[in-house]
């Protein structure tokens, strides 16, 4: 069944559909993985943490390797095949996980959803086939708009199924995954022009071959190194967020998943629709600097947070840091012409495993070695201490980048 090119408003809704429903699968999960695996192996949550890190670690890891795969894969094939590809591989995933009789069959399942984890990789190339140069930061916000409102619907879902049965969130996953799947096959449009496509070559499917293809646009490969720190304290929050609620304040299956649905509202507000009148109020380089700034700050305001109430004030301020992805994408993406807007995409996805394949380790092991019964400093904050001074970092190399360049944005 070939589905023509639709371009505009409705191939935006049909993306934004799409990754809405992936992540909803994703956030389904969060809030019970810790409680599954304690039950699985029988350790305390502080040890149950280090094999969270281990799972996720596993995930960015296959997602490394795919990505480039998946992205170049676009570029050639066009966006609609290879987004149906890894919608169904996902589905499959949740469901190996849901029936997980021993801990490995969770790394069978993470194996699974790391390689046909590249939804957003070619989401990313979709965004940019449709939107004219001016507005791709701004449309590239609807992506982050799809994450903030999964994560909404997601965890609360999930947290509330938790509380009847561990499991049954995974099921649920799988089957809005197949749901996702089916949509996407009658509704998806192709966006990519057959005389657009690019030849498949193996050099650009291996992740290295994936960044040296952006050597040749400098200010994309500048900004990429800021975008590595960035990530790296990022994973702070999915790998030790559920942990260090449960260790900090008490909480249950569904406190994990209301607070994941606050984090979610507030950004889905911030990218779905303040990002599109920020971004081209501030400019792009200005929305990049001060939302990375606002997003290292956030992370230190967890660390520090005395009481649940000051945490939700934190999250809701943090949101506004929501600006500064979609921007700097938009100022990356105007730097490569419209042929390597997969290959971007897909150095970018790649990038972003490269750094979740160490980040969820450091982080579950800072916590451990901070929240554990032998810790000589009982801090559980820690991982977003370290998250904060990242992002930092990442703030200072934008703004040298896009400083000394002849940006467009």
């Amino acid at each position: 069944m070939t589905i023509s090119r639709t371009p505009g408003r409705n191939a935006l809704a049909f993306i934004f559909i799409t990754v809405l429903v992936d992540m909803i699968g994703l956030g389904i999960i969060i809030p019970v993985l810790p409680q599954l695996i304690m039950d699985l192996t029988g350790l305390t949550l502080a040890r149950a943490a280090l094999w969270g890190g281990a799972l996720a670690t596993l995930y960015a890891f296959m997602q490394f390797v795919c990505a480039p795969i998946v992205g170049n894969l676009s570029d050639r094939f066009g966006r609609r095949p290879v987004l149906l590809f890894s919608l169904a591989g996902f589905s499959l995933d949740y469901l190996v996980m849901g029936l997980a009789p021993v801990l490995w069959v969770l790394f069978v399942g993470r194996v699974l959803s790391g390689i046909f984890g590249a939804t957003y990789t070619t989401a990313g190339a979709f965004i940019a086939d449709v939107s004219p140069p001016e507005k791709r930061g701004a449309n590239f916000g609807l992506i982050g708009a799809a994450f903030g409102l999964g994560f909404i619907i997601g965890p609360v879902i999930g947290g509330v199924l938790g509380e009847v049965d561990h499991r049954l969130p995974f099921f649920a996953a799988a089957a809005l995954g197949m749901a996702n799947f089916i949509y996407g096959y009658f509704v998806l449009p192709e966006t990519l022009a057959e005389e657009n496509r690019r030849p498949f070559r193996l050099f650009n499917t291996n992740p290295l071959g994936a960044f040296l293809q952006m050597r040749q646009f400098p200010i994309v490969f500048g900004l990429l190194g800021a975008l590595a720190l960035f990530h790296l304290g990022h994973t702070a929050l999915p790998a030790a967020w559920a942990y260090f609620g449960i260790e900090r304040f008490g909480w249950t299956q569904l406190d994990i998943g209301i607070s994941l649905g606050v984090v979610g509202f507030s950004a889905a507000i911030v990218q779905g629709l303040l990002s599109r009148k920020i971004i081209p109020l501030l400019g792009a380089k200005r929305s990049a600097v001060i939302g990375f700034a606002i997003a290292g700050a956030a992370y230190w305001g967890y660390a520090l947070a005395p009481n649940v109430a000051m945490l939700y004030v934190i999250i809701v301020i943090g949101a506004l840091s929501g600006i500064g992805g979609p921007a700097l994408q938009g100022i990356m993406s105007n730097q490569v012409p419209g042929n390597m807007q997969g290959a971007l995409s897909g150095a970018t996805t790649s990038l972003a495993s490269l750094m979740t394949v160490f980040g969820p380790g450091v982080m579950t092991f800072i916590f451990y070695s901070f929240s554990n019964r032998d810790a000589a400093v009982y801090f559980p904050g820690a991982p977003f201490a370290l998250a904060g001074l990242l992002t930092a970092c990442a703030v200072v190399i934008i703004a040298r980048v896009i400083g000394r360049n002849a940006v467009t944005a």
